[in-house]
């Protein structure tokens, strides 16, 4: 039996600070004990590591990325091995990626071709949603076996007209489902069949830089669409997650929701924290290194999204990591915004964006916690064995130097893509040490994980239900 004790750290959760010293054996967390007490210097280990001076978190969790999809004529640059291993890198241990049904085929089929991309690839633990891009009769009997086996949330669009998208009738019919089987609908809410009204307006008008990207993807089509998602889980009777809030006026839709006392819950994500339509809007095509869907809006949304995770109108913030080389794939867009892919690089960095947050006074070091780790691994049904620090846990486990400064640079990054969204932003915060199931997988600057250590996680059904 291998252990490893953390001495002298901060232990810092979602519910509590408390300097602790940390006992792991083999794969999980078995004891904390107050630093300096009789009990904790009573333990002996194969392996001590002192975090005097630093945080000692859970692993963060990150509940929406894209590993290796296909979009656009090309596909995600990050493979399960190498995005997984930049995920280690910025202190995320745990990653919900999509598995994604094709038209015509079944949710097996889509389940069965994630898994045969990730198994023996991951550097640390996965599991999946599945996207729902042809909802019938037979995919709707399909979720009920998926919940059982430990898939249980669902993701539907509104958007991306033959693509993704799914009318309203079948969006009410796997809430219903969802309803009666426990399992989450996830929403992409924008208006796409109004959304690609525009697009061909602007490209008729001669209107093809980046910047129109965010342009004809109107805050308001994702505001109503939000408010159409809600109205429909209403009348399904089934809890909600709208994926990557990015708008004031759709935030302000959920926190009526839940006001109300309606299961509805929201994500965000960094870029929608961090950067503005003044990235989009950057020339010489540079702005297509921030092309994603929802778009990034003004800066002005920032304070209404930072004020939502405060007031947990917002509870979870997720990368929605899919990453584009600028050099050969995001180029396929010159001269027409709408045929740019969609998405940005991000796994690496979220975790030490949102302990910036913590230094600017956004959030507190508890919220920070509650949304990068606890909230997600509840939501998607991994808690406790993710997203806390405590007897029966996953040891996964990082030991974060506060004090710490870094420029985030495509030069020194881990993820497989050419370019940083945030590149020359100066944070504080890394991640040191990095444990996954036990295993230190990261060391200062060294990589000591491996391509199939990341085991493939089933899932309850979402635990945040009031």
């Amino acid at each position: 039996m291998s252990r490893i004790l953390i001495r002298g750290g901060l232990v810092v959760t979602a519910a509590e600070e408390t300097h602790a010293d940390v006992l792991v054996e083999d794969e999980r967390i078995v004891a904390l004990a107050a630093t300096g007490s009789t009990v904790a210097e009573g333990w002996t280990a194969d392996t001590v590591i002192d975090a005097t001076g630093k945080y000692v978190i859970p692993g963060g969790v990150d509940a929406h990325t894209h590993m290796e999809l296909p979009f656009g004529g090309t596909h995600a640059s990050d493979t399960f091995e190498t995005g997984t291993r930049a995920a280690a890198w910025g202190g995320t241990t745990t990653i919900v990626d999509f598995a994604v049904q094709s038209v015509g085929e079944s949710l097996r089929a889509g389940l069965d071709a994630w898994h045969a991309k990730a198994e023996g690839n991951c550097a640390v633990d996965y599991a999946f949603h599945t996207i729902m891009s042809d909802v019938t009769e037979d995919s709707l009997k399909e979720m009920d076996l998926l919940v059982d086996e430990g898939v249980t949330s669902f993701k539907l669009f509104m958007a991306y007209p033959g693509v993704f998208y799914s009318d309203d009738g079948r969006i009410l019919r796997a809430m219903q489902r969802g309803a009666d089987n426990g399992g989450l609908v996830m929403m992409h809410a924008e208006n796409g069949i109004a959304i690609d009204v525009l697009v061909e307006q602007a490209l008729a008008a001669g209107r093809t830089d980046p910047r129109y990207h965010g342009e004809v993807r109107r805050e308001l089509l994702e505001a109503e669409a939000t408010h159409r998602a809600i109205k429909l889980a209403e009348v399904a009777g089934s809890p909600l997650y709208v994926v990557h809030v990015s708008a004031e006026s759709a935030l302000a839709e959920l926190a009526a929701a839940r006001d109300r006392g309606l299961n509805v819950f929201g994500e965000t994500c960094p870029q929608y924290l961090f950067l503005s339509t003044d990235n989009l809007a950057e020339p010489d095509f540079e702005g297509a290194k921030y092309v994603c869907s929802t778009p990034l809006r003004p800066k002005e949304h920032q304070a209404a999204l930072w004020k939502g995770l405060r007031t947990n109108d917002l509870q979870v913030v997720s990368t929605d990591h899919c990453p584009f080389c600028f050099v050969g794939q995001k180029e396929l867009g010159r001269g027409d915004f709408s045929k740019i892919p969609n998405g940005l690089p991000g796994v690496e960095n979220r975790m030490d964006l949102l302990h910036q947050a913590v230094v600017d006074g956004h959030i507190g070091r508890r919220r920070w916690i509650e949304i990068a780790c606890a909230a997600p691994a509840r939501m998607f049904g991994l808690y406790p064995r993710k997203g806390t620090i405590a007897p029966g846990a996953d040891a996964d486990i990082v030991i974060y130097d506060p004090a710490a400064e870094q420029v985030m640079s495509a030069e020194t990054h881990h993820m497989n893509v050419d370019y940083s969204a945030y590149e020359g932003k100066r944070v504080r915060g890394r991640a040191s040490t990095v444990l996954s199931r036990g295993t230190v997988i990261i060391d200062q600057d060294r990589y000591l994980g491996r391509a199939g250590h990341g085991r493939y996680q089933t899932r309850a059904t979402c635990q945040y239900l009031v």
